[in-house]
């Protein structure tokens, strides 16, 4: 191809691929983020306070999934599934391993954040008469959350860039979108140089979005002191 035709390409191409971004790759990110921050949560919270039997089993959690490739974890899920009668479809696949994959390490993030709050403030909260579920609503999660925000930013943005390893089993996604492209093609450079840059646009509105949440949780708790 000519540099003319390599110029029109990527302008045709690039607008498709920014709304499979937007149609597939945002929405597999925020769903599957939001499962996981439910899971790391809940697990991060089972482990802060101990409970025998469920503490052991969310540790065995967190070891098999941190411990294995993501990939691996797809291709169980959407391939090894069906065999126990089971069809789960790609979207669906993908959006349960990414939740409990990216749920692992948020747990890990949560536990530290819960742990960094000092043990004072939750004697505080029952020598006033509030029970477990208070002190962690009302004191310790929303101090936890403070500390987590960077970190837990830091995951969202990976999970945004991982998702591109859903087209291994066909949810059509920006990346899958560019393959098909590049397929017909074969002018990869161009195309996946497009791809990038996409990827760069979410992941850069992300970092931005961090940076408000940061000034914002700052300025609060400046407030509150």
């Amino acid at each position: 191809m000519s540099f003319q035709e390599i110029l029109q390409l990527m302008i045709e191409s690039f607008p498709k691929l920014l709304m499979q971004g937007i149609q597939v790759t945002v929405p597999l990110t925020v769903i599957s983020f939001t499962f996981a921050l439910i899971i790391a949560v809940a697990v991060a919270m089972i482990q802060y306070a101990k409970v025998p039997v469920l503490s052991s089993l969310c540790r065995i959690y967190i070891w098999f999934i941190r411990g294995t490739p993501l990939i691996v974890q797809l291709y169980m899920v959407f391939f090894g599934f069906p065999s126990l009668g089971w069809k789960v479809p790609g979207f669906t696949a993908a959006v349960i391993v990414f939740s409990l994959n990216e749920g692992a390490y948020c747990a890990e993030t949560m536990r530290a954040a819960l742990e960094s709050v000092p043990s004072g403030q939750a004697e505080a909260g029952w020598c006033i008469g509030m029970n477990y579920l208070q002190i962690m609503r009302h004191i310790i999660l929303p101090q936890a959350f403070r500390t987590a925000v960077p970190p837990l930013f830091n995951s969202l943005i990976s999970m945004l860039k991982d998702t591109s390893l859903a087209a291994n089993i066909t949810v059509v996604e920006m990346f899958f979108a560019a393959q098909r492209i590049t397929g017909r093609t074969y002018q990869f450079l161009p195309i996946y140089f497009e791809v990038a840059i996409i990827y760069l646009i979410f992941s850069s509105a992300l970092m931005a979005l961090q940076r408000a949440c940061e000034k914002k949780l700052n300025s609060f708790g400046a407030d509150r002191g």
